[in-house]
């Protein structure tokens, strides 16, 4: 097939003006070309208001593609071998006695459950939450009323806590084996948009994740899997340094059953906690490892689409979205994370007396405000005091923890908000200005500052200031500003060796939640990752 790089349209361009660029840059007429498919697709806004559409495309044509390829004399035109499809085939001996368990089913959990499933293992999948349906009511009834279910929330449930998020697939995670695409082909093969499959930066919506996660459960089921709600992990049971089985507790009756089996994987997210301080008293190895907090921005969409796109840019091109860095002057990265273009800000806890708060867009992105989370890295060392004992592993979930009750008792049980004007002097005001803030959930106006330690409130109001230097109007007084965006990636690490297993033999930690992911796609992929090290010792279940 033939190649062509940085093909260029004018922004909003017709398909059809794409294929008449393509014949044109092939020097070749409209019957000779056979088919094309878009690989890479961008919106280049570097002389806005003029916008273009640049992209990849593969094309199949008539005659002798290396000639045509060749006449065309163009440098961004080459002959391109089709890109090999990620394959997976068991090639392990050992038997197991007892099928494979997955504990969680966020992105990890379903990705490594489909292949194992795939390849005729029939994994168990144990969620402690609820399944995405009824998941859904208990997260629309806590926004409506504040009656929070520990069980099932925007943290817990099917889906992982990317479900309610702005459904973001890019990832900054190098990969050569093809997982990144193999998770995106998954995703549509159950629902997702195919444009994901091109797009720079590639998103679904909360609105479609609820159905594709319904699907790759029911891809599950009938390739011979089992997925069991409801069903939370209390315990570890080992024997001589191996795994043996889990105490399961059934959160609607309240009862505990002994689960047998030689083989888990670990993928509980990162909000978790109760399960690492099980693991903790269990002497699962684990260690503290850097994250990163702070709060949601939130600023009216036309604001950001006029700084992306320019004063009287095109109408219909999608809200436009930034990623912003800044260094503090006392060194600490302050970044933007998980931007939600035309999103909401939403109350995402999943702890009693403890608020946290994350983003999410629907599919279409039309709503008024966009989102960010502003946040600041903070490392093992800033946190450290926070720990029972020295060099304990969980001292970062003390200290998200405190974070969450101050925010909590910041906002009398509701999210507290802040305007910016108001953040940097320090001082409960009053709101709205002329942004009204979009939550799910209720808020109340509250000193956020107060939130924070005071060296992290000044990296963030610093980061905040540098940031209106490169997005004019970032810091504008009448900015809103809420927290605490605490849970954007796990504070711990369980510790796997080379072959992806835990200090205890049989349970390999996956995902987010175990350290080794930081976001939807890393985390899907990480769990294809430990599918793979399942299949290369263990042979597929066969309980004949």
């Amino acid at each position: 097939m033939i190649r062509i790089s940085q093909l260029k349209l004018p922004a909003g361009s017709s398909r059809e003006a794409l294929k008449n660029k393509i014949i044109k840059s092939l020097r070749i007429k409209e019957h000779d070309l056979l088919s094309y498919e878009i690989r890479k697709h961008s919106l280049d806004a570097r002389k806005k208001p003029e916008l273009y559409d640049v992209y990849t495309i593969d094309a199949r044509v008539k005659g002798n593609e290396a000639q045509i390829a060749k006449k065309a004399k163009n440098k961004n035109i080459e002959i391109k071998e089709p890109e090999a499809a990620y394959t997976l085939k068991p090639s392990g001996t050992r038997s197991l006695l007892y099928r494979p368990v997955i504990i969680g089913t966020g992105p990890a959990g379903l990705f490594c459950g489909y292949e194992l499933a795939r390849m005729g293992y029939r994994p168990l999948l144990l969620e402690r939450g609820a399944d995405v349906d009824t998941r859904m009511k208990d997260v629309e009834n806590f926004w409506e009323t504040g009656s929070l279910c520990p069980e099932s929330n925007v943290q817990f449930g099917e889906g992982g806590a990317g479900t309610f998020s702005d459904g973001k697939l890019n990832t900054l995670t190098h990969d050569t084996y093809g997982r990144n695409q193999e998770v995106l082909r998954l995703f549509v093969m159950h629902g997702a948009p195919d444009r994901i499959l091109y797009e720079s930066k590639p998103h679904i919506g909360t609105d479609i994740l609820v159905e594709v996660v319904k699907n790759i459960r029911q891809s599950i089921i009938r390739m011979g899997g089992e997925v069991r709600f409801h069903a939370k992990v209390t315990d570890i049971h080992t024997d001589t340094g191996r795994l043996d089985g889990l105490g399961v507790l059934d959160t609607k009756t309240g009862r505990e059953t002994f689960l047998k089996t030689s083989l888990a994987v670990l993928a509980v997210g990162h909000s978790a906690r109760d399960t690492f301080f099980m693991l903790q008293s269990r002497d699962i190895l684990m260690e503290p490892k850097a994250f990163a907090a702070g709060v949601r921005v939130e600023h009216p969409q036309s604001l950001i689409n006029e700084a992306q796109y320019g004063r009287g840019h095109k109408e219909g091109l999608p809200a436009a979205s930034y990623k912003l860095t800044a260094k503090a002057p006392d060194g600490r990265g302050v970044y933007t994370f998980c931007m939600c273009p035309g999103g909401y800000v939403v109350n995402a806890s999943s702890e009693p007396g403890r608020l946290a708060v994350n983003g999410m867009s629907y599919s279409r992105r039309d709503g008024q405000n966009a989102n960010s989370a502003v946040i600041v890295t903070i490392g093992p060392e800033d946190y450290k005091e926070y720990g029972k004992a020295p060099g304990d592993a969980l001292a970062g979930v003390y200290f998200q923890r405190e974070l969450e009750e101050r925010a909590y008792l910041a906002g009398k049980g509701k999210v507290p908000v802040q305007l910016f004007g108001d953040f940097y002097k320090n001082v409960t005001g009053e709101g709205p200005g002329n942004i009204l803030p979009q939550i799910k959930g209720g808020f109340a106006w509250g000193n956020v500052r107060e939130i924070f330690p005071g060296y992290l409130a000044a990296a963030l109001e610093e980061g905040i200031k540098e940031f209106d230097r490169k997005l004019p109007g970032y810091a504008d007084p009448e900015t809103v500003l809420s927290g605490a965006e605490s849970r954007t990636s796990s504070p711990v690490r369980i510790v796997r060796d080379a072959g992806l297993e835990s200090s205890v033999r049989g349970l390999y930690p996956c995902g987010e939640g175990a350290g080794y992911a930081g976001g939807i796609t890393s985390a899907a992929t990480d769990g294809l990752k430990v599918a793979e090290a399942v299949s290369r010792i263990y042979r597929p279940f066969d309980n004949s």
